[in-house]
């Protein structure tokens, strides 16, 4: 039994790479920029005085990501904070092929709309090479979070990596994605 393409993915092929074709005058459509990866990152700073909370969160990412989570360590040891180089800091995941464009799709349509007083994503947040970063408040957003097991609400930060070489590029493919950007 062959694997379904996800919902985004087939949207992607069929209307919006004829879309920027057109738009940005691309004679190919492998030059069209595409996803690359999505980086779920979240920083847990109580994890130095009790391991547990790491665990918690670790495993939150893991079911927002629907896959497992990998925990960071303290490159150096910064004596103010009383960190220790390889002391456990954090939790990522990265995402590729149909299981972004599948997170991408809930990210879009089923968790912004959750947000609090949401007014759109800010456009000064892309990095000069297509790549866009944002920064999330709340895991709670997310339906697959079990509220009775959150023992404190944590954000993250959202990297989406794109083939585009300039940030209009990145941004009108995010646009016609389905990620709302602030009228700036």
């Amino acid at each position: 039994m062959a694997a379904v393409a996800p919902r985004l993915k087939t949207r992607f092929d069929k209307e919006i790479v004829p879309l920027m074709m057109e738009r940005f005058g691309y004679k190919n459509r492998m030059a069209v920029p595409r996803l690359t990866s999505i980086v779920l990152n979240m920083g847990v700073g109580d994890a130095i005085t009790n391991i547990k909370i790491l665990d918690n969160a670790a495993e939150q990412l893991s079911l927002i990501a629907g896959q497992k989570s990998a925990v960071t360590r303290a490159k150096k040891s910064i004596a103010n904070f009383k960190i220790r180089e390889g002391m456990p800091l954090g939790c990522r995941v990265t995402m590729r092929g149909p299981r972004m464009y599948e997170f991408f799709d809930r990210f879009c349509s089923v968790a912004l709309p959750r947000v609090r007083d949401f007014r759109g994503l800010p456009t000064r947040s892309f990095d000069g090479r297509g790549n866009y970063t944002m920064g999330i408040k709340d895991q709670m957003i997310f339906p697959e979070v079990n509220y009775q097991k959150v023992d404190r609400v944590r954000g993250m930060n959202m990297t989406v990596g794109t083939t585009a070489k300039t940030d209009e590029e990145a941004k009108n493919l995010l646009t016609l994605l389905g990620l709302p950007f602030r009228k700036d």
